[in-house]
């Protein structure tokens, strides 16, 4: 399996290890996790957005044609 290295200063290394501890959960699972829901998180908003785009050039585009 593919690995990523990722830095962090001591105080996010701390504050990672605090919160995956608090949740009971190991900081592999932990920020992994936290990286997944960001890709889901992104890909949602970016979706809506396109979205939002080709509903409000619809009108326009029907006009230009």
């Amino acid at each position: 399996m593919a690995g990523l290295n990722v830095r962090f200063t001591e105080e996010e290394l701390n504050a990672l290890r605090e919160r995956a501890e608090a949740e009971g959960s190991s900081m592999q699972t932990f920020a992994h996790d936290a990286v997944i829901r960001a890709i889901n998180e992104h890909s949602r908003l970016f979706n809506e957005a396109a979205e939002h785009v080709l509903k409000a050039s619809e009108e326009l585009n029907r006009r230009l044609a």
